[in-house]
């Protein structure tokens, strides 16, 4: 399994860097992890084709998270001209929420005929959803978004993959990433936790706990990302746009 990673940046671009967006090739299966508003920008910086790109996983309805899903219906319909299908996971409402961001930003774009399907499916809580190979389980967080946010835990192919969302410190993150070959953990902050995100220091605190084999710190705002250098555990990463990782 190799992940790359096509922006790890906040909803702000801290560092100049991307919103959130991972690209996985699991054995010749693609998909994203949460499509940020400039997820197309980050494909087509690194050479990865999006019309490859079979499922999005989407962890929670903020729009640094799955607002580039606007922009990828544009780009697959009148650039990449998709025409295979696509599959879209999501918390509850994500089709409609999707609709009408499509409609604010562009409007009748969600009207136009396709040459590709689009499926959304919901999640439930904590109930194991299998999308192709991939089996996704989804672990609600706390980070409101108009929907219920989630960590996701992803298995294909004998690994574990695993990703917080944005969330703050809650006991769900625990199975969430239990024993995973790569947790991506969103750190927002070094040392002082903001509402409804994490730190390192409260990330470091619960490490032991959790036990991943890799951990991938993400999400970084101006303080963390000035402090990487604090973070000296080997089996722990600072995520930077275009890294590529053999899970």
């Amino acid at each position: 399994m190799k992940l790359t990673v096509v922006g790890c940046g906040d909803a702000f671009g801290s560092g100049g860097r991307l919103q959130t967006c991972y690209h996985v090739d699991a054995d010749g299966h693609r998909f994203l992890i949460d499509c940020g508003a400039t997820a197309i920008i980050g494909l087509n910086r690194l050479g990865l084709d999006s019309n490859g790109i079979e499922t999005i996983f989407i962890s929670h309805l903020h729009g640094d998270h799955f607002g580039g899903l606007v922009w990828w219906l544009l780009h697959a319909q009148h650039v990449a001209r998709r025409t295979t299908p696509l599959v879209v996971t999501g918390p509850e409402g994500i089709e409609a929420r999707f609709t009408a961001a499509a409609e604010a930003l562009f409007p009748h774009s969600s009207t136009v005929a396709r040459r590709f399907e689009l499926k959304f499916v919901e999640y439930r809580k904590e109930t194991p959803l299998d999308v192709g190979p991939v089996r996704v389980t989804p672990f609600e967080v706390s980070h409101p978004s108009g929907a219920p946010p989630y960590a996701l835990r992803l298995e294909t192919g004998g690994k574990t993959l695993a990703f917080t969302g944005d969330s703050e410190w809650v006991e769900s993150l625990v199975p969430a990433g239990q024993g995973a070959d790569l947790y991506i953990m969103e750190c927002y902050g070094f040392d002082a936790d903001v509402r409804y995100h994490m730190s390192w220091r409260t990330i470091e605190k619960h490490l032991s706990r959790i036990g991943p084999k890799r951990v991938l710190l993400t999400h970084m705002n101006a303080s963390m990302l000035a402090n990487r250098h604090v973070v000296t555990e080997p089996a722990v990463l600072c995520a930077e746009d275009g890294m590529v990782i053999e899970v």
